[in-house]
């Protein structure tokens, strides 16, 4: 079940937390792994070694997402590699959180940029090739933040917001390819990021969380191995929240 053997899959953002997540449990099914990241050249080393040695082809890409012409460059060589590219995740992300009433232009210039046109960007990037082969799997990680909103994150909330609506735009264009687009939506994830918030912040948000725990990057990685397998193929358009039923 969910055997992903043979195939492909381009995963942005995946050097360590859910991406990386995401990656290996990708190649524990058997599919190859073209990842990207920038600015992380020690973790994706390290990445990459403990994805060849699943006996699978990975490699390691830098590449700035929101660049739209770098991620279009960087996914033709990915296919020239690689043969053929069945799956993308769009993972990539950054916060730069803050009260809209402080937050600068350009903190909420840069999250849309990476976060929403770099989903963008990659989802075009592919567009052409999936519609050719008549299949492919788009996944996009949102988070429930894109669903209900969050004090000092309007920009992160609007990017996560925005990619909910253009999973579903795509889903309806894609839909009679065979390709499938849908949307992830994390609720608190144990990650490098959420460890680095103040204890009492910490606490104060797994409060809110009906199971009182956080979530593991293995619980989105889950997600994602199901809706990139074929036992998926009739989902489409769909955003999965997972979080413990934090946004019910």
């Amino acid at each position: 079940m969910f055997e992903l053997t043979g195939k492909t899959a381009i995963i942005t953002g995946a050097s360590r937390g859910i991406g990386k997540a995401i990656a290996m449990k990708f190649a524990q099914q058997g599919a190859n792994i073209a990842f990207m990241h920038i600015g992380d050249g020690e973790n994706a080393a390290r990445t990459e070694k403990e994805l060849t040695a699943l006996g699978i082809k990975a490699k390691g890409y830098e590449c700035d997402v929101s660049d739209f012409d770098a991620a279009k460059a960087l996914v033709d060589e990915i296919i020239a590699e690689f043969g053929e590219v069945h799956i993308l995740v769009n993972n990539a992300g950054i916060i730069r959180d803050g009260l809209m009433l402080s937050m600068k232009e350009s903190d909420f210039d840069k999250v849309i940029s990476v976060n929403l046109k770099g989903t963008f960007n990659m989802t075009k990037s592919v567009y052409q090739h999936f519609m050719k082969k008549r299949r492919g799997r788009i996944i996009n990680i949102s988070s429930i933040v894109g669903l209900n909103g969050n004090a000092g994150q309007a920009n992160y909330a609007s990017a996560k917001a925005g990619i909910i609506g253009m999973t579903k735009s795509v889903a309806k264009e894609l839909a009679s390819r065979n390709v499938t687009a849908n949307a992830i939506a994390p609720g608190f994830i144990a990650t490098d990021m959420t460890a680095s918030m103040p204890e009492k912040a910490r606490e104060a948000a797994i409060a809110t969380i009906p199971m009182k725990h956080a979530g593991q990057v293995e619980d989105i990685a889950n997600t994602a191995l199901f809706l990139a397998s074929d036992e998926a193929g009739y989902i489409t358009g769909e955003v999965i929240r997972v979080d413990g039923g934090m946004a019910m």
